[in-house]
């Protein structure tokens, strides 16, 4: 509308009059005023990495009333903080509450995961201020700050990721929204550990809950590598989330046992030129490419 307006002002000097609606000229209708578009609507779009993320309409919590997590001494979890191999890269997770400051890319996560289990176990909720990092121990706390526009937030880091190159953390969609990037998925940010003065003691390993993981004996022939894992606990975890990435793919990731570790694999494939051709479509997907392994 202000255009239209600035348009007729620099009109009217030169034609006189001529611009002017005769009498009896019906007035032409103003424009509508666009409709507002409600919150769910306009957060429904890709989240950081994972793709159509944003809640499926209102949100049924008020978002600007929820609280920064509270750190608490809290024992590290038994199994999440195993060191890991993910698309052919190793992650040791820190197993000491220590000094960390770091700057770097974070990205969000959703509805595609909320009420799923974490690496830790517990079910994630996109509605709790909590949040995913490669290494930082779980459960830990960490301050992260948007550099973009000051605004800062605590949260507990209970699940592993991202596993996209150039992304530091995964947050929660609460998280996001706190901290001004939800819209627009991913923003610089610091993140800085929160090491409290007193720490719980290790919790430990239980001896008859881990879940019943299903593993499949290998034939031989060409397979993609997604993973391996120390802890059978942490490849069922990441074997959750993979899946349901992969979902396009119709083939079922498998967990196999070798050299006492749990890797993740797909196949087995007829030739090197096939997997190829699933690797590189997970690659454009994912922005990783697995590893072909020969049995």
């Amino acid at each position: 509308m202000k255009h239209n307006l600035f348009a007729l002002c620099l009109v009217l000097p030169l034609c006189g009059c001529a611009g002017l609606p005769q009498q009896g000229t019906a007035p032409q209708a103003a424009p509508a005023t666009p409709a507002s578009i409600p919150l769910g609507q306009l957060l429904r779009r890709p989240g950081g990495y994972y793709k159509d993320d944003g809640p499926d309409g209102a949100p049924p919590v008020d978002l600007e009333a929820i609280a920064d997590a509270q750190p608490k001494p809290e024992p590290l979890h038994p199994h999440a903080n195993e060191p890991y191999v993910v698309f052919g890269k190793e992650y040791l997770p820190e197993k000491e509450f220590s000094a960390h400051r770091k700057q770097g890319t974070a990205s969000w996560y959703g509805r595609k995961f909320h009420g799923q289990r974490t690496w830790s176990g517990e079910i994630y909720d996109m509605y709790a201020m909590s949040a995913a990092h490669p290494t930082l121990p779980v459960p830990s706390y960490a301050r992260v700050t948007n550099l973009q526009n000051g605004k800062s937030a605590v949260v507990r880091i209970n699940d592993r990721g991202p596993f996209s190159s150039g992304r530091m953390m995964d947050l929660s969609f609460a998280a996001a929204y706190k901290l001004g990037f939800a819209e627009s998925g991913i923003a610089a940010v610091e993140v800085e550990a929160i090491v409290l003065a007193e720490s719980a003691p290790p919790a430990e390993a239980p001896v008859a809950t881990e879940p019943a993981i299903p593993v499949t004996a290998e034939t031989a022939g060409i397979y993609l590598q997604l993973g391996a894992f120390s802890a059978r606990a942490n490849a069922e975890s990441f074997r959750q989330k993979i899946q349901k990435e992969l979902s396009w793919l119709g083939q079922p990731v498998q967990i196999q046992v070798s050299s006492k570790l749990f890797r993740l694999h797909l196949g087995p494939y007829r030739s090197r030129k096939e997997a190829n051709a699933i690797a590189e479509k997970i690659r454009a997907e994912l922005d990783f490419k697995p590893l072909l392994v020969n049995k």
